[in-house]
């Protein structure tokens, strides 16, 4: 399973892909990258209507695998590395979206399940 990051895609464009390939999953763009456990201010959150081309580091555009066996760590790095975006992985928890830093080792597979189980 594979998301393609183009210079016209929007946050939301990609968040939506993401989303209908693990339903108990969000991404999250944000300004800057954050170390595990740094708490986020809210301004740092960008806006879903915002376009890939203005945020990124690196100005190249591709396919990002996001297959069931990938790790947290390494979609997250592969955002950050191929395309100069910082993104966390979220998992909807009982009642709102939760960090999955704890959770770096975890397949996007299983995180997904995990939080179908709730």
């Amino acid at each position: 399973m594979n998301i393609y990051i183009s210079e016209e895609a929007v946050v939301a464009d990609i968040q939506e892909r993401f989303h209908s390939l693990y339903p108990q999953l969000k991404l999250q763009f944000y300004k800057k990258p954050y170390n595990c456990g740094e708490v986020i201010p809210a301004e740092d959150i960008i806006s879903p209507g915002t376009p890939i081309e203005k945020i990124r580091m690196i100005h190249s555009f591709g396919w990002l695998d996001v297959s069931y066996y990938r790790t947290v760590v390494a979609v997250e790095n592969d955002f950050s590395h191929l395309f100069g975006l910082n993104v966390r992985i979220l998992q909807l928890g009982n009642t709102s979206w939760q960090d999955t830093t704890d959770k770096g080792a975890c397949t996007l597979d299983e995180l997904n399940l995990m939080a179908e189980a709730q």
